[in-house]
């Protein structure tokens, strides 16, 4: 049994802040991994929440950050043209891939254009590589993981209760059946592949998220696969950057900002 840490639950005022804050330790984050390593893995998360971020790494951090030692992956992808407005690629494309100076080969998006479901999972997990075996610094893939949180709990594509999240071989899957709009297929990184991450981040802002936030950091059980965020840990952090009202309904003594 892995030795879970305490993840660390950092508050602010709105979104705009923890936005700012979130930049900032990614960026740091990044220039330590490359100065290290040589190179920073970072994943990326889709959805509405992190395109504030996306634009503010773009806007701020184009010439400071280490765009030419990093490598882009993606935690779940809509099974959509890389085109569409649905997609998380286009999306991140949009907000800050096409205005950083990061070469194209170094981004990596997920097929989900691609059929069947099953070849464009297949695809990207050859690309990935095989799962990390638990011991030393082999128990990490990716440097950083960015992910939200649904009100409903979902994170990535990974739904409460969904089978995706018993699966323990592959690093991704298909899923069929998205649990929310937009309702059509998905891909996405699976619980061990995200937690092959040295470091887990969650971005979560707004009082519709609270109650997922608060079952997720209070939940009774380590493996409750009922809620998704549960499960997924970094190997050496895991940080929730919330806003006030993400936070609301978590007792201030879980705050560590």
């Amino acid at each position: 049994m892995v030795r879970r840490l305490k993840p660390h639950v950092q508050v602010y005022p709105n979104l705009r802040a923890e936005t700012t804050a979130l930049a900032r330790h990614i960026a740091t984050v990044a220039r330590k991994c490359v100065r290290e390593r040589g190179v920073f893995h970072f994943v990326l998360s889709g959805g509405r929440t992190p395109k504030a971020l996306y634009r503010l790494l773009a806007r701020r951090y184009r010439e400071t950050f280490p765009w030419h030692a990093t490598q882009v992956f993606f935690g779940d992808e809509r099974c959509v043209t890389p085109a569409d407005p649905e997609s998380n690629y286009a999306m991140a494309r949009a907000a800050l891939l096409s205005h950083v100076p990061i070469p194209l080969t170094q981004i990596h998006r997920l097929p989900g254009e691609v059929r069947p479901l099953s070849k464009a999972a297949a695809s990207y997990a050859s690309l990935i590589g095989p799962l990390p075996s638990r011991r030393g610094s082999a128990s990490v893939r990716f440097d950083l993981v960015l992910l939200g949180l649904g009100s409903d709990g979902h994170l990535a594509s990974l739904f409460p209760g969904a089978s995706a999240l018993r699966e323990r071989r592959r690093t991704v899957v298909a899923v069929p059946h998205a649990g929310q709009p937009p309702y059509v297929p998905r891909l996405t990184l699976t619980v061990p592949a995200l937690c092959s991450a040295r470091e887990v981040c969650f971005l979560v802002s707004g009082e519709e998220k609270a109650a997922a936030v608060a079952a997720s950091l209070g939940a009774p059980h380590a493996e409750d696969r009922r809620l998704p965020a549960n499960l997924i840990h970094g190997v050496q952090a895991t940080v929730w950057f919330l806003d006030r009202g993400a936070a609301v309904s978590l007792p201030r003594q879980s705050w560590t900002s």
